[in-house]
């Protein structure tokens, strides 16, 4: 009944995510081709790298979108564990490419500092406004109806479109700022704040991807705390060779070898430690190895 229960939830919220980002790319990429054609004819180079921003954003959200759809395909006897790391392989490419983009719009920004050109601020202001408000809506779709919080595919895509709403709110700022008192130095220096906005979301995807690549332990769980609740198990009398990795950012698994007394009743000791892992720590793929005395052919795996 629990385990139903489990998959009904995981399947609401593989179709939130994937309704919520059908939406948004749609959002998205019809909006980039508009502020592309008006950042080139306003000459404002905040649209045209919150633009490049956007072009980002699409194809997080493709590959985002991609990766749900290959990630639900089922586990074959080649791949025991399906396509569920193919999310975390976009996301790690999300990383990369906002990243770059930042370096690019950073590079851009600079080589305009010392002699910004015009740039026409009515126009670059109704383009930024629009696209603040497509950003808002595409934000609001995203953490509401997707998991931004247990999935990091989606938590990416989410950070494209953050960064993308900031960027336009500094377009925004650029603009009044040009239409008042023609600073039309404030279109390179919002370019420049923007691109930090996009390399500090960049780094933070990719340090996490690579983190789960790496088959890191859950930040949250305290390997520690894991071994005392185990050794707390009536009957168990050792806890070794512990491993808590995770597979993507809401699947996390966990084996380990407990030694228990010989006379104890393995069963129940095996339900009472699932039972308390799950509870306390929200562990479900555990799997357990119990021993009544000391084996460990090689005392180097043991450790």
């Amino acid at each position: 009944m629990e385990h139903n229960h489990s998959h009904n939830e995981h399947s609401h919220s593989h179709n939130g995510n994937k309704k919520a980002l059908i939406i948004s790319f749609i959002l998205i990429a019809s909006f980039m081709f508009i502020e592309f054609i008006g950042g080139y004819l306003t000459n404002s180079l905040a649209l045209l790298s919150d633009a490049g921003h956007m072009l980002s954003d699409a194809v997080a959200l493709g590959l985002s979108l991609s990766a749900l759809i290959f990630g639900a395909k089922a586990a074959t006897p080649s791949k025991t564990y399906g396509y569920k790391r193919f999310e975390i392989l976009a996301a790690l490419l999300n990383g990369v490419v906002l990243i770059l983009i930042s370096i690019f719009i950073f590079k851009e920004a600079i080589e305009r500092l010392s002699t910004p050109p015009q740039v026409i601020g009515k126009g670059m202001m109704i383009i930024s406004v629009i696209g603040l408000i497509i950003n808002i809506i595409v934000a609001w779709i995203l953490h509401s109806q997707g998991s931004t919080e247990e999935n990091l595919n989606v938590r990416s895509a989410f950070l494209h479109v953050i960064g993308d709403l900031l960027g336009s709110v500094g377009a925004i700022i650029a603009a009044l700022l040009i239409i008042f008192f023609g600073w039309y130095i404030a279109d390179p220096i919002a370019s420049m704040i923007v691109s930090v906005l996009v390399l500090y979301s960049g780094w933070n995807v990719l340090k996490e991807s690579i983190n789960i690549l790496m088959e890191a332990k859950p930040a949250n769980i305290d390997s520690n705390k894991v071994i005392s609740l185990l050794k707390s198990v009536d009957g168990v009398e050792d806890v070794h060779d512990l491993h808590i990795w995770m597979i993507t950012s809401d699947f996390s698994s966990m084996t380990v070898h407990l030694k228990v007394r010989r006379d104890a009743d393995r069963d129940l000791i095996l339900e009472r430690a699932k039972r308390s892992i799950d509870k306390e720590f929200g562990l479900k793929h555990v799997t357990i190895q119990i021993e009544g005395r000391e084996i460990c052919p090689h005392e180097e795996m043991c450790n």
